[in-house]
């Protein structure tokens, strides 16, 4: 009998769960944060969905937040003209940066130095966090709101997706255009995979996946509904999407095939994140929940007990596995 997916529901946030992050893995384990159009980002455990705090003081909705990969800082984009630099060990603000429209997203250096924004005021601001007085470093060139900024390729180069229906590549070092991929349809979501220098890309129905370094299409795969975000399991044998009929959906990365599809959430699907370990995968929500889901079902991970038919009562055999409950962290 196959395994039933039972996800990890995550409550808390008021609003729409718009944007999510995992930091990579650290001698604690890993951290999950997520933006909320509540204000109010909040950092968890990341292999149970255990809440650790919430960060305090925006005055309007969070679009975007992210973690760096040792976790001890977090930042977020907000609605309130501003991008934040946390503690994420204390939950205390370390800087406030001043932008003239909403910021969209926000993204740390590998070494925690810079910190990359993007959002309605159509630029590219890099801030160095070792002296935040100093005036950032801005880029110009697309012509509609910035959704998502990246930096790859060792942080030498920066890839940013805008409503202007463009990806764009930039040389950090000249500041300058380095390539640009143009779509009939306004992109909904960019992934960078550092290993392999694989970017993937949402819009409309379609999960694209190319190189980073060179924007050459490496494939594509069309899914049954309009998809709101992607992420490549580490070791790419498969990734997972979710979109518009709020349902969670698994692929075969090498045939395209479709593997799975699971319903949990009572809304549409606005990010989904493998984390580092690609045993699990977040997703949130406009339901106001974040929900993990086991990548191997059935196995013995974090809050997730195998328990094996052998194991169990006959009387207790059919109530477990025709529906096993839902277990809220």
């Amino acid at each position: 009998m196959a395994m039933r997916q039972t996800p990890l529901t995550c409550s808390g946030h008021t609003r729409p769960v718009v944007d999510l992050a995992f930091s990579g893995i650290t001698p604690y384990g890993y951290f999950l944060i997520s933006a909320c159009k509540d204000g109010k980002p909040m950092l968890r455990q990341g292999d149970t969905g255990d809440w650790i705090g919430t960060f305090l003081g925006h005055k309007g909705a969070v679009w975007g937040a992210t973690l760096n990969t040792d976790a001890t800082k977090a930042a977020t984009a907000a609605a309130d003209f501003t991008a934040k630099v946390w503690d994420a060990v204390s939950g205390d603000e370390v800087l406030s940066l001043a932008h003239k429209h909403i910021v969209k997203t926000v993204t740390f250096t590998q070494d925690s130095n810079c910190l990359l924004t993007g959002g309605n005021d159509k630029l590219l601001r890099i801030y160095d966090l070792g002296s935040p007085d100093t005036a950032p470093q801005e880029i110009a060139g697309h012509t509609s709101a910035i959704k998502k900024a990246l930096w790859c390729n060792n942080d030498t180069q920066i890839l940013s997706a805008a409503d202007d229906k463009t990806i764009r590549l930039w040389d950090r070092a000249s500041m300058e255009q380095v390539k640009t991929l143009t779509f009939d349809t306004a992109v909904s979501s960019m992934e960078y995979v550092a290993d392999g220098e694989i970017l993937v890309i949402t819009y409309g129905k379609t999960i694209a996946f190319y190189n980073a370094l060179s924007l050459e299409l490496i494939k594509t795969v069309e899914a049954p509904a309009p998809i709101n975000s992607a992420s490549l399991h580490p070791d790419k044998d498969f990734f997972v999407a979710g979109g518009e009929d709020f349902k969670l959906y698994k692929f075969d990365y090498g045939t395209k095939e479709e593997l799975e599809s699971y319903k949990g959430h009572f809304g549409p699907v606005h990010c989904v994140r493998f984390s580092p370990d690609g045993e699990l995968y977040a997703s949130g929500s406009e339901d106001g929940t974040l929900r993990l889901w086991q990548t191997a079902v059935g196995k013995t991970y974090g809050l997730w007990k195998c328990v094996l038919p052998e194991d169990l009562g006959a009387e207790n055999q059919e109530q477990i596995f025709a529906a096993p409950p839902e277990i809220k962290a």
